[in-house]
């Protein structure tokens, strides 16, 4: 009788597994799904929203270039990990931090998408740029922020972990193609929303304090600011945030613990330079200008 109980509820055990395995399968492609709707619909970052949010483009509204209104000021971040806020113990960023910046100023500040990623090189960047969720979200930005080039000189911060620290000859061997896709990431930024202002941000060396990499780092840096400086120079809207001086003699109190990252501390002096660098034809709020 126990064997002939047992068998008969058997059914109802493979009909509870199943129907458990089939929720559970719609619920991973629910979340799957969620997961990936910020990458190809990317909407806006809710801290500093203040309005409207970034949505998927309409066909007959894409490829349109931004409308800037009243003096709103639009901001959107691409690039590698310092675009990203890698090392910001408060997870800001100087993006964010600078709209704090601005906003206290009296500006109307959206920041609509930070689109940073952690280890990205130049040429990942250029072929990140014809993605339509990235070139939707710059389209909709009158104030873009740029930080790349650390990962290509630097190889994201693992020359510290080669046995022979590298020389000035060798970090500088990846200086002309690495300056010339910047020089095409630029202009294909322009080419994707021309209206915008644009904010290069410079690079610092990481590692002033470790003596073998003092010197060599110092000369490939200063001659990477040098060659985004004149490439920036020929560019109407196109300006570099000097970082070098901020980070040089302040590495320990303004780097992170993994000594490559800026911390809170050194992504705040960042945007500070980053809202001194903004330039608008409309005054703040209360500004009296």
């Amino acid at each position: 009788m126990k064997k002939k109980k047992s068998l008969d509820s058997a059914p109802w055990i493979w009909r509870t597994v199943s129907t458990v395995s089939i929720l559970a399968t719609l619920l991973l492609l629910f979340g799957f799904g969620y997961a990936i709707k910020d990458v190809i619909f990317p909407e806006g970052d809710s801290a500093l929203t203040t309005g409207q949010e970034a949505t998927a483009p309409s066909k007959d509204k894409e490829g349109e270039p931004a409308v800037v209104e009243n003096g709103k000021i639009r901001m959107a971040v691409i690039g590698d990990s310092l675009a990203r806020g890698t090392g910001d113990d408060e997870g800001l960023g100087f993006v964010r931090r600078a709209g704090n910046l601005l906003k206290d100023k009296g500006y109307d500040v959206q920041v609509l998408n930070n689109l940073g990623v952690n280890g990205l090189r130049t040429d990942a960047l250029l072929e990140k740029l014809d993605e339509q969720g990235v070139r939707y979200v710059l389209q909709q930005s009158n104030f873009i922020l740029l930080s790349i080039g650390a990962n290509d000189l630097f190889q994201g911060g693992q020359v510290l972990q080669g046995e022979d620290p590298p020389t000035a000859e060798q970090l500088a061997a990846a200086l002309p193609e690495t300056s010339k896709r910047l020089q095409e990431i630029l202009k294909k930024v322009k080419e994707i929303n021309p209206d915008a202002q644009i904010a290069y941000i410079g690079l610092y060396n990481p590692f002033g304090d470790v003596k073998e990499l003092e010197k060599p780092g110092n000369a490939v840096v200063a001659a990477w600011n040098d060659a985004a400086l004149a490439i920036l120079n020929n560019e109407d809207k196109m300006t570099l945030v000097p970082t070098f001086d901020l980070f040089e003699n302040h590495l320990g109190e303004y780097l992170s613990s993994d000594h490559f990252h800026p911390n809170g501390q050194g992504y705040e002096q960042i945007a500070v330079r980053i809202a001194q660098e903004f330039q608008t034809d409309t005054p703040a709020e209360g500004s009296g200008n």
